[in-house]
């Protein structure tokens, strides 16, 4: 018992959490925003009305990639899950076109 609490007071472990909570919120973050500009820019509907069911499915993107983020084995993962979906939602966003 004494090992495990000497294990979480060490600075691996404490870079370890911050690298996920970082993961889960300014990635998640990024990663909805991409998702619902991607995705409101390939909706077969006006653009204006295509930004509301983009935005209402990027609030669930959010909450998958926090959780991917504290669910990986361990923070390069974290990041990983994080970088490969931005990406593609940023490479899908900029092939779709310009937003009219």
């Amino acid at each position: 018992m004494a090992g495990a609490a000497r294990q979480r007071a060490g600075w691996r472990y404490r870079a370890n959490v911050a690298a996920r909570t970082a993961a889960g919120t300014v990635g998640a973050y990024a990663v909805a925003a991409l998702f619902a500009a991607a995705l409101a820019r390939v909706l077969p509907m006006p653009k204006v009305e295509a930004i509301m069911p983009a935005t209402l499915l990027a609030f669930l993107v959010g909450p998958a990639v926090t959780l991917w983020a504290f669910l990986a084995r361990d923070p390069w993962r974290a990041w990983a899950g994080v970088i490969l979906p931005a990406a593609l939602f940023a490479a899908i966003g900029l092939l779709a076109g310009a937003p009219a």
